[in-house]
């Protein structure tokens, strides 16, 4: 399987798979290369490169970075950022730091909702990664009250939702600068889960020319949730922008509802992603 899967988590955020396995996985589908994108962390890089080294397998390091336009999530993903870029890694350490209270507040808002998830519990599956949503969504399956992750968010959990909880989060055309500041190139992540909803309404035209404006290299059109309308419209907004059209599986692990490799980039788009310069 030829290409670059540029959208791939690990158990240094919230995913079930380990970065060694991630790459085990990739070198037995036979990809060219794997993006490691943990949520808002650079934790998986070293144990990356360690599981590749040696072998044919490119590693894309990044992060999936949080920013946020009226209240709903808008994710970015930082490709070959430097982490050693100090005001990225402050900015990095506050995300964390803000995703813990997060949890604490979504932890009780469930409990109001009469479902009563643990806060321990929650910090127990997430582990030593950064708390996320998916992690409470696990605690909320554990009791329950819910068949599997999905059903949590589109229940309780997505933008808007009863247990859903604002967090304090950069604009997304300042994530896109700090990013590139960074060395970072910054691709959209799925644009048409806007609110993190397959049947929302997407990422409009003007906040994207917005973050195109602040050095957008891409779009992520090829992604396991996004439809066919989504696709045709991001692929011809990200033509009229001149970005890059990528794809990436957006991989959680086994239960995550996709698998690895199940959307790439083609090799040309990410040589033209790695020569890629702000105008």
């Amino acid at each position: 399987m030829a290409g670059f899967d540029l959208h791939t988590h690990t158990t240094c955020s919230d995913g079930t798979t380990s970065p060694e396995a991630n790459v085990r996985a990739a070198l037995e589908l036979g990809l060219d290369g794997l993006g490691v994108t943990d949520h808002d962390t650079v934790a998986g890089f070293e144990r990356a490169r360690s599981a590749a080294e040696g072998t044919p397998l490119e590693l894309v390091l990044g992060t999936e970075f949080s920013a946020e336009h009226q209240g709903v999530s808008v994710h970015l993903l930082g490709l070959w950022i430097d982490p050693s870029y100090e005001p990225l890694s402050d900015e990095l350490e506050r995300l964390r730091d803000e995703r813990l209270d997060r949890a604490r507040r979504t932890v009780e808002r469930f409990v109001a909702l009469g479902i009563p998830v643990s806060l321990d519990r929650v910090l127990q599956i997430a582990g030593s990664a950064p708390v996320a949503r998916p992690h409470v969504a696990r605690a909320v399956v554990e009791l329950g009250a819910a068949a599997d992750l999905r059903e949590v968010f589109d229940t309780w959990l997505a933008d808007g939702g009863p247990a859903y909880v604002e967090k304090h989060a950069v604009d997304p055309a300042r994530a896109v600068r700090l990013l590139v500041a960074a060395g970072g190139v910054v691709v959209l992540a799925h644009p048409g889960l806007y609110g993190d909803r397959s049947h929302s309404a997407g990422i409009p035209e003007d906040l994207v020319a917005s973050m195109a404006d602040a050095g957008l290299a891409g779009i992520e059109v090829d992604h396991p949730d996004h439809g066919e309308v989504a696709r045709r419209r991001y692929r011809d907004l990200a033509r009229a922008l001149d970005l890059q059209v990528t794809g990436g599986s957006d991989y959680h692990g086994p239960a995550g509802g996709t698998t690895l490799g199940a959307e790439t980039t083609p090799r040309a788009v990410v040589e033209r992603l790695r020569r890629w310069h702000p105008a």
